[in-house]
């Protein structure tokens, strides 16, 4: 008896672990479910058990209930605790088939049990339930594998601007609240930087959007490279972006500002110009600065200065 509706690998080519450690009655039974199909993996004692779900994957167990080292509730117990086997359907071989047996073999997790001697058309036919009962039931594993998938991919893009993948402003907002907090919780240095790239308006009305865009992105690579793996960097809006610098003071963090104002400065662009960048920063400790709000704030008005003070360079928050 074959079993239908089910996939390729079910019909006929179904892996079944069988674990037997009466030679005789074993040999009778693989050669039984060989005949109608079946893949069988012929085992003797618990360990083996173990060791052949971790290494085949079987679609099906036959467990005995009484193997040399461990029982066979024990072993149904441990599967069905793993969440990567608890979804490997176990049918529990009893000797009569007493309501104990059924009781332990249940309780253990076993999704059914079939006393010996096995009559063959039931134990197809039971096989064949529970291959179909294992094919939803991966079905529906992978179902939720893929929806988490997406979900992660779907909360990662929002915490990204898709143009330049640098995070956005509420990504920042976020990181930056946990950031200030700490820093002035343990009296530790924090400093921000605000750049903005230079005419960049110009750029866009001579070149187009498109050439714009490659300088945004070409800029943002600069600022990559020229910070630490600590700072984090966001897109604050338009040419306008935003690092934060746990652990350094803002005297120590215009020696990064500097960095980048020479490196952008340097860059070859593909709208055969030169692009330069203005930096502002502020820092804490500061004793005009007590929320994450005026650290933002001073930084944005030592860019406005740096911008009056001729562009291209970087003006530290007095």
């Amino acid at each position: 008896m074959k079993c239908e509706s089910l996939s390729e690998r079910t019909i006929g080519k179904s892996r079944i672990l069988l674990a037997e450690n009466n030679l005789a009655q074993a040999g009778i039974l693989k050669g039984f479910l060989e005949d109608i199909g079946h893949e069988v993996i012929l085992v003797e004692d618990g360990r083996s058990v173990l060791n052949v779900v971790k290494t085949h994957s079987p679609d099906v167990i036959l467990l005995e209930r009484l193997l040399p080292d461990i029982d066979g509730a024990n072993i149904c117990r441990r599967l069905k605790q793993n969440s990567d086997t608890s979804g490997i359907p176990i049918i529990m071989l009893t000797d009569g088939g007493t309501t104990s047996d059924k009781v332990v073999g249940l309780t253990a997790g076993a999704d059914d049990y079939i006393p010996r001697p096995c009559d063959d058309e039931e134990l197809s036919a039971l096989i064949c339930a529970r291959l179909r009962t294992k094919s939803e039931w991966d079905e529906l594993k992978q179902k939720t594998r893929t929806l988490q998938e997406t979900l992660t991919q779907v909360e990662t893009l929002a915490h990204l601007d898709p143009l330049t993948g640098l995070f956005n402003r509420r990504r920042f907002d976020a990181v930056f609240a946990t950031e200030f907090k700490r820093a002035t919780r343990y009296q530790q240095p924090l400093s921000c930087l605000m750049l903005d790239i230079d005419h960049f308006k110009q750029v866009n009305d001579t070149y187009g959007h498109e050439a714009g865009d490659r300088v945004l992105c070409d800029t943002v690579k600069i600022i990559q490279n020229s910070i630490r793996d600590v700072d984090m960097t966001a897109r604050w809006g338009g040419e306008e972006f935003i690092v934060l610098s746990p652990n350094i003071p803002k005297e120590k963090a215009w020696v990064i500002g500097d960095r980048i104002c020479k490196a952008v400065s340097c860059q070859s662009y593909d709208c055969d110009r030169t692009i330069t960048i203005s930096i502002g920063i502020a820092g804490i400790p500061d004793p005009s600065i007590h929320t994450k709000e005026q650290l933002i704030h001073a930084a944005d008005l030592a860019l406005y200065n740096a911008k009056n003070s001729g562009r291209n360079r970087v003006k530290i928050a007095d």
